[in-house]
């Protein structure tokens, strides 16, 4: 009987931990943060949404980063902002205005607005910036973004002035935390700043909860499958080299319109991989293999130009394979083959593409090939 009465109360207490967690607000802390000052106030907004246990949150970036300290956080996709109760967003300051990075993800929710599927949806906003001039042109442009949506704006207010030390400048603003980052022997944040930022994520998590389930989540049609590619990737045991330097006087892409130019070669860990004449120096499998190593550069140089993000590749609209041949050579095709196929196996539909191959007397550097390669992007 004893063993009955434990058993049922576990359970009561397994289902009242569930009911409280499902009338948590779920909050998202959304940034882009180039040297991880503007991630440093994301974790004391998290840590203030938490704070009196009436919210969850997710720290998410809109674009995957190199950054030591931020290449482990996740991606967060446009299709899920709708899955929140509310969302802070956190930006540096570039030039009076939100970043590069998070003015492309907000560029993407076009369908999300058309859908009205933010209206009601509580917001509040945090940036770092620099020297802090253009600090309130900044949040102002944050806001005017948002608005659009119909989100409901929540400003920091006047709050926790008494921890500034008024020795420093510092941060603060009446519509959102910022801090600077050219103070020299000053700690970035400060702790003035790192206390106003958990307050106004303490703050916002009341007004999330209050207004929790006052607007119907909708689910929005998007098109466009933004999938993980940094999973898909892993799954294929396929392992993106870093980008190669220009040895010259170019770029490793250019951009225009939508479209996006690749040229390489088959450089591996700083030297030509199987270099030379096809018959002569080289046989068939390794140009083959050269041609690998030379389209991985090209996916490489590709995952720079969309900012590590490569769901924002919409097509492979042409590869060029040049071989450095003999010339009464004539199975380039096979050759090129290894190139179509691995931008097939990574993109699936998106990957098919229209495609030439040439032969050779030579290529720069000695290399057995070089791709020329245009996508199309976001």
């Amino acid at each position: 009987m004893r063993k009955l009465c434990l058993f049922f109360i576990l359970i009561l207490l397994f289902n009242t931990s569930n009911i409280m967690a499902q009338n948590k607000a779920k909050i998202l802390v959304l940034i882009h943060s180039d040297n991880g000052g503007t991630y440093e106030l994301a974790k004391e907004i998290a840590k203030g949404i938490e704070s009196e246990n009436n919210a969850v949150s997710a720290i998410k970036l809109v674009k995957a980063s190199q950054n030591p300290s931020l290449k482990s956080l996740p991606v967060a996709t446009v299709e899920e902002l709708t899955n929140y109760d509310g969302i802070a967003f956190g930006s540096p300051v570039y030039f009076g205005n939100i970043s590069t990075g998070m003015s492309e993800f907000l560029s993407k929710t076009v369908q999300l607005w058309t859908n009205h599927a933010l209206e009601g949806v509580p917001a509040t906003v945090f940036m770092s910036a620099g020297s802090g001039a253009g600090k309130e042109l900044a949040l102002q442009a944050f806001w005017n973004s948002l608005a659009v949506h119909g989100m409901v704006l929540v400003s920091n207010g006047i709050r926790g002035t008494e921890e500034l030390n008024k020795a420093i400048p510092q941060g603060n603003t009446v519509l959102g935390i910022t801090s600077m980052a050219s103070l020299k022997d000053v700690d970035r944040p400060t702790k003035g700043e790192r206390h106003l930022a958990e307050l106004q994520g303490k703050n916002f998590a009341k007004i999330a909860l209050a207004l929790k389930d006052t607007h119907p989540k909708k689910n929005s049609p998007i098109v466009e499958n933004h999938q993980n590619f940094s999973e898909i990737l892993k799954q294929k045991n396929i392992v993106l080299p870093q980008v190669p330097k220009p040895a010259g006087n170019y770029q490793p892409f250019v951009r225009s319109g939508n479209l996006v130019f690749i040229n390489q070669v088959a450089l591996k860990d700083g030297k030509i991989f199987n270099a030379g004449k096809l018959g002569v120096d080289v046989t068939e499998q390794q140009v083959k293999d050269a041609t690998k190593v030379t389209m991985l550069n090209v996916l490489s140089v590709l995952n720079e130009a969309v900012g590590g993000d490569l769901s924002r590749v919409k097509q492979c609209v042409q590869l060029t394979g040049i071989f450095n041949t003999k010339d009464d050579y004539i199975k380039h095709a096979d050759l090129m083959n290894v190139a179509s196929d691995l931008t097939a196996d990574v993109f699936g539909e998106k990957g098919k593409h229209a495609r030439a191959t040439f032969g050779a007397s030579s290529i720069p550097v000695n290399s057995s090939v070089e791709i020329q390669a245009v996508f199309e992007v976001e």
